[in-house]
């Protein structure tokens, strides 16, 4: 699915115009990604929990990969039945 698919779902759902759609999808990306990269973890309810992760540094194929931050998604049990 791509953004524009998706808010025209939202739009269609919500009864809202594409542009009120487009805006809340914005302003909802916008504060997921604020809320991510200050390491707080996130509920959604029927979707599941993203949290930050730290990776540890490694070497993968004689190349060091240095420790770095990692989003991480568990999906939750009802989205698991519908799959």
């Amino acid at each position: 699915m791509t953004k524009k698919e998706l808010v025209n779902a939202i739009a269609a759902d919500a009864g809202l115009s594409i542009k009120d759609a487009g805006k809340a999808l914005n302003a909802f990306v916008g504060a997921f990604g604020k809320s991510m990269k200050k390491g707080q973890r996130i509920q959604l309810p029927g979707l599941g929990t993203f949290k930050v992760d730290k990776r540890s540094a490694r070497v993968v194929r004689n190349l060091n990969v240095p420790a770095k931050k990692v989003v991480k998604f568990k999906a939750a049990p009802a989205l698991n039945k519908g799959l």
